[in-house]
């Protein structure tokens, strides 16, 4: 699904986040990004999303070389991205009008696409993440959680094959926290989504990332694998073998300092 072949990315300022990097995430794979912060996190994730181009080397998703952003890649950003003049529907359509004038590849645009297809899209996520009755309110009149909800659910109504969350859940409280956590776990089974999750939280990582890749000091030459096959399941933040996980990550992430 993702290949990063002898990637190398250099700041304006010269200085080098990767150098000569390479990682490969299959199919379907659970992913979580951990490291303190200044490692690279965020720009892996931008370079993913074809945000940032590499300096060298290649980004490659589905086989097809990263150039620019890719239609069916859904990114999700820590302050939601949300339009503070739009409701939390037009929002959520957002998405879809947009693909509705380019076209499915983002290049061409349709002879025409149903806008009643669009609404029905949209009403199905409205209710699938119950925002209902919160559908004509403001980003600014409601909570975070809701924000989130709202991001969360006017990218997967575009469909996406693989999804990319830059610390989605870092500014929630606890309980909100765990909840949309738990609603991500769920989503990504039902849809069968790749995802990459970056987060600096050592326990985040361990309940959502069924592989890990850990990042450090400046410049990342290669990739820090922690396979974590406990992760992905809600339980498995109950579990005894989940401290156990935290620990083991915590240890790979001094090591990477």
């Amino acid at each position: 699904m993702i290949a990063l072949e002898g990637l190398t990315f250099h700041y304006p300022d010269g200085t080098a986040v990767f150098e000569d990097f390479t990682w490969r995430v299959a199919s379907g794979e659970a992913w979580a990004v951990l490291g303190s912060s200044g490692c690279g996190k965020t720009t892996l994730l931008y370079l993913l999303a074809g945000l940032r181009l590499p300096s060298a080397g290649e980004v490659r998703i589905a086989g097809e070389r990263i150039h620019r952003p890719r239609p069916r890649t859904g990114l999700i950003l820590q302050d939601f991205g949300l339009l503070p003049w739009a409701t939390v529907r037009d929002n959520i359509a957002l998405g879809l009008r947009v693909r509705g004038f380019y076209g499915p590849d983002g290049k061409h645009a349709p002879a025409g696409e149903a806008v009643t297809a669009r609404r029905e899209i949209t009403q199905t996520w409205i209710g699938r993440l119950g925002l209902e009755p919160i559908a004509a309110s403001y980003p600014g009149q409601i909570s975070g959680g809701q924000r989130q909800r709202t991001a969360i659910a006017r990218t997967l109504a575009l469909n996406p094959d693989l999804l990319l969350m830059d610390e989605p859940f870092a500014a929630l409280d606890a309980p909100t926290r765990e909840d949309l956590q738990n609603l991500t776990l769920k989503l990504r089974r039902e849809r069968k989504l790749t995802t990459v999750i970056v987060t600096h939280t050592i326990e985040e990582a361990a309940l959502l990332g069924e592989q890990v890749l850990v990042l450090g000091r400046l410049p990342n030459r290669f990739a820090r694998h922690v396979a974590n096959p406990g992760a992905g399941d809600p339980a498995f933040r109950t579990s005894p073998a989940y401290p156990a996980a935290c620990a083991r990550l915590r240890r790979e992430l001094e090591a990477a300092r």
